[in-house]
């Protein structure tokens, strides 16, 4: 009786565990296919973008919609690039792209090192201070900046655009403070041991250290000056120093019966980020999870 009573439950725990995968394999298999319905339905305007892109311009509208192009016009591509004018505004993009991402970088991480590793008093309360400023949306200072910027003879230079970046940002100043509070403090004491000062001990440990946290900053930085658009309208006045975005809208308003063409602009300027961000998201993901767990 007791080997068949081990025998029934043996039975029975196999049968329980065998329908247990089946329940969470059905629950995986659900959960992918809901997830990757959502996704093709929040792709669909880019599908339909990409794919107006390639149409005559009388077949963009005809319904029902026609997802295929036919004929494909491949060279709505290359006239519509040179009719805005594309690689001027891609040089001014990358430019201030660059410059504004290495100067967002480089002042957020070290003045994360002053909040993360010192202590001198009142510290706590200007980090308060510094994080009160995310709550100014940008439209309440925008005037202000701009006078400043005009008596400063600024206006109408990337100067406005670029000297910000240089003096941090209270957004990323906090997602790195979480990640640099999580790195062992008995590192820096080891490294002044050995006769690092403050600067050497941020730029050959903390840096090192902090790809993750870095990496992140660096592409929300790299697509959100991509896409600049509302500060560079108003500092910017000559055509030749507008970014991709002014660029865009500028041959919106001069080609708007002309969707085919508009369309190839819009790919070309959308692709960048997303493929910077397919490439980069397991970085991202990576780097809010530490910096939300540190500290």
């Amino acid at each position: 009786m007791a080997a068949q009573d081990i025998q029934h439950s043996t039975l029975s725990r196999t049968r329980h565990f065998s329908w247990y995968r089946v329940q969470k394999t059905l629950s995986k298999v659900l959960w992918y296919f809901f997830l990757t319905a959502l996704g093709i339905i929040f792709s669909l305007p880019f599908f339909w973008m990409l794919s107006s892109s390639l149409k005559v311009e009388a077949r963009i509208w005809i319904y029902p919609p026609q997802w295929i192009p036919n004929p494909i016009l491949w060279q709505n591509y290359p006239e519509a690039l040179d009719l805005m004018k594309f690689w001027q505004l891609l040089k001014n993009t990358l430019f201030l792209t660059t410059v504004g991402t290495f100067g967002i970088v480089l002042s957020s991480s070290w003045v994360v090192y002053g909040f993360a590793r010192l202590n001198f008093p009142g510290k706590n309360l200007l980090f308060m201070v510094l994080l009160s400023t995310m709550m100014l949306p940008g439209q309440v200072t925008m005037v202000p900046q701009f006078i400043l910027y005009k008596e400063l003879n600024w206006i109408n230079t990337y100067l406005p655009l670029l000297v910000p970046a240089f003096f941090g940002s209270a957004f990323y100043i906090f997602l790195l403070r979480q990640f640099y509070m999580g790195i062992p403090r008995e590192l820096d004491d080891a490294a002044k041991i050995d006769g690092c000062g403050y600067i050497g001990i941020w730029w050959r440990i903390i840096m090192p250290l902090s790809k993750p946290a870095l990496a992140t900053v660096t592409v929300f930085s790299v697509i959100n000056g991509w896409n600049d658009f509302l500060w560079p309208l108003i500092i910017l006045n000559d055509a030749n120093k507008f970014n991709l975005s002014l660029g865009l809208a500028t041959f919106r308003g001069m080609y708007s019966t002309q969707w085919g063409y508009l369309m190839a602009a819009s790919v070309v300027i959308l692709l960048p980020p997303i493929i910077l961000y397919f490439f980069a998201q397991r970085l991202i993901v990576e780097g809010i999870a530490l910096t939300g767990i540190k500290g």
